[in-house]
């Protein structure tokens, strides 16, 4: 595929976003391709999840697969194994795995979005939580789906139902690599960490596991889950994370091949080396 036609996927379904914006219809952009990016990215962002026309979703999905490709898909067989990389006594190190990068090129069976409630994404342009992230780069579909998904579930419970925390929803992953998407909306800290914070976030981790196993999809991405805006102690949330996922899998043997914790900041992947080698306590 040629740069011309990647620019010139872009071109249209800016235009096109524009168009279906309503507000942003006259948005000037610069003419330069990251500015470009940036507004499509914001446009989508922004969008609600209402019906868009087939040849603009064949057009963005183009684009985004054109996008995936370009940052290179990322595999288990490409990332070493804890047993591998590190020398610590860790269980289950044969199935644990730690990688820095983003989350939304990992071709795995599932990756795990650290959600909201409201289950449809970040509506912040150009925001860096995750949410953002995997909502931009699977495509508008994503949001949709989580919209159906929602109401059927306020047609249940009331149409003020909100996700509960650690109880995950499986969408299909659109445009990214992954095969799944496995939305969690972890404990929100709003004062001092309590005991029932730390046994959400265990949850969020379990919960999870179980859907992988239920769903036959036997390798899975985690992020940081709560430890963003959600104010988790990053520290004590790299140990539950990796504690929940011991446990886990000691009750459930040969259920999972691969649980990869993944990481984008320096501090936190220091934090999962420390456990990995050995050097900090589990607890």
């Amino acid at each position: 595929m040629s740069g011309n036609e990647q620019e010139r996927r872009l071109d249209a379904l800016l235009e096109r976003f524009k168009e279906d914006s309503g507000e942003y219809r006259d948005l000037e952009v610069p003419d330069r391709p990251e500015a470009k990016r940036r507004a499509l990215r914001s446009l989508m962002n922004i969008r609600m999840p209402l019906p868009m026309d087939g040849a603009t979703l064949r057009l963005q999905d183009e684009y985004l697969s054109a996008r995936a490709r370009e940052k290179g898909a990322v595999g288990v067989e490409d990332i070493p194994t804890v047993a591998e990389r590190y020398s610590g006594d860790v269980p289950f190190a044969g199935k644990l795995s730690l990688w820095q990068g983003d989350i939304t090129r990992l071709a795995v069976d599932a990756i795990v979005n650290a959600a909201n409630s409201r289950m449809l994404g970040c509506f912040v342009p150009m925001h860096t939580c995750i949410d953002n992230c995997i909502h931009t780069f699977a495509g508008v579909q994503l949001r949709a789906e989580c919209w159906r998904r929602m109401e059927a579930l306020r047609g249940r419970f009331g149409a003020d139902y909100e996700q509960p925390t650690a109880v995950p929803m499986l969408t299909d992953a659109y445009n990214l690599p992954a095969k799944k998407v496995i939305h969690v909306v972890g404990p929100i800290v709003e004062g001092p960490l309590t005991g029932a914070h730390e046994r959400q976030l265990a949850d969020c981790y379990r919960n999870t596991l179980d859907l992988c196993a239920e769903s036959g999809l036997r390798t899975v991405a985690f992020c940081c889950i709560s430890t963003g805006v959600f104010r988790f102690p990053a520290p004590r949330a790299a140990q539950i994370a990796v504690a929940a996922t011991q446990d886990w899998l000691a009750g459930h043997p040969g259920q999972m091949d691969r649980v990869v914790f993944n990481v984008f900041k320096d501090a936190d992947k220091a934090l999962y080396e420390a456990l990995f080698s050995g050097s900090v306590r589990q607890k």
